[in-house]
């Protein structure tokens, strides 16, 4: 297609300045509208204003064809709407064949999360008299305490944490920043890393730095290293689980709405933009509906 190379580099201009994107969006936006071009150019199609209702509905025919599910194909339409109104913006076309494409209905899944039993076995297989094993313990206590994402985990700084008031102060989606809170298992194990664990590892660095967790040669930690340590704490703690950072992030939300939190403040915590998002962790365990019916109807238990 004509100046195709030079609207992907505007685009990927304007999700970097204007919209803030971070790197892994803006990646799979690139990769979306990649996708569509190769896709027109396999249709004889080279000229933007050529593109109509009629062709994007091809697309989408073509996508359910590849049996990619809603949820794809729901991001693969956003992406592509993103970009014709910023090219509408600009003035390059006279019409936009995404205005009147409704996106499909995502599959809501029930988010997998840990049961306390499993995530107690897991407390349980650290080794805090060493700094690995005090760093594993802290990041674990964290994740589950707080919800955060793995990428806002290591990102974290020295001065993010308030040990006065117990919360850290996290950068997420969007460098979008949020407070949130921590309790005593976290602070006593991040209290016991960073004053421990952390200077011996840090020692071994070839430069100073101010992150929190640090791998074994004393540099900061990759979201890669954390997904590592959950697998290995996992084989250690003999549970027959899949263990991803995002799993404690489930549990975290699951885990505070069986016991009454409030969902908007679950958002919060979560740094959800929207209350959609967090609406998916309202299912509830077997168990907990088994508790609040025997605590709650009349004729649920026996009477002495």
């Amino acid at each position: 297609m004509k100046n195709v190379d030079r609207l992907n580099q505007l685009f990927l201009e304007y999700l970097q300045i204007e919209k803030n994107a971070s790197s892994y969006t803006i990646t799979y936006y690139m990769k979306d509208l990649e996708s569509f071009v190769q896709f027109l150019l396999g249709e004889g199609i080279t000229e933007i204003d050529d593109i109509d209702y009629q062709v994007v509905r091809l697309f989408l025919t073509s996508l359910y064809e590849k049996k990619l599910s809603r949820r794809s194909v729901s991001r693969k339409l956003s992406s592509l709407r993103t970009f014709y109104k910023f090219m509408e913006r600009e003035g390059y076309l006279h019409s936009n064949p995404f205005l009147n494409i409704s996106l499909p209905k995502a599959e809501q899944p029930v988010p997998d999360f840990l049961y306390t039993q499993e995530l107690e076995k897991l407390f349980q297989v650290s080794d805090q008299s060493e700094p690995i094993g005090q760093r594993n313990q802290a990041i674990l206590e964290l994740l589950y305490a707080t919800g955060i994402r793995i990428s806002e985990c290591v990102g974290l700084k020295m001065n993010d944490i308030d040990f006065s008031m117990n919360t850290a102060l996290v950068t997420g989606k969007g460098r979008k920043e949020r407070y949130v809170p921590f309790g005593s298992f976290s602070e006593n194990a991040l209290k016991l890393y960073i004053q421990d664990g952390r200077n011996i590892l840090l020692n071994k660095a070839k430069f100073n730095h101010e992150a929190i967790f640090l791998n074994a040669r004393g540099n900061p930690l990759s979201a890669r290293g954390v997904r590592l340590i959950l697998d290995k704490m996992v084989k250690d703690a003999a549970i027959t689980v899949k263990l991803h950072p995002h799993k404690l992030r489930h549990t975290f939300a699951t885990h505070m709405l069986n016991e009454g939190a409030d969902l908007r403040v679950v958002q919060e915590l979560l740094g959800h933009e929207h209350l959609s998002s967090t609406q998916i962790y309202t299912h509830v365990t077997k168990d907990h509906l088994r508790k609040i019916y025997m605590n709650s109807h009349p004729r649920a238990q026996k009477r002495e």
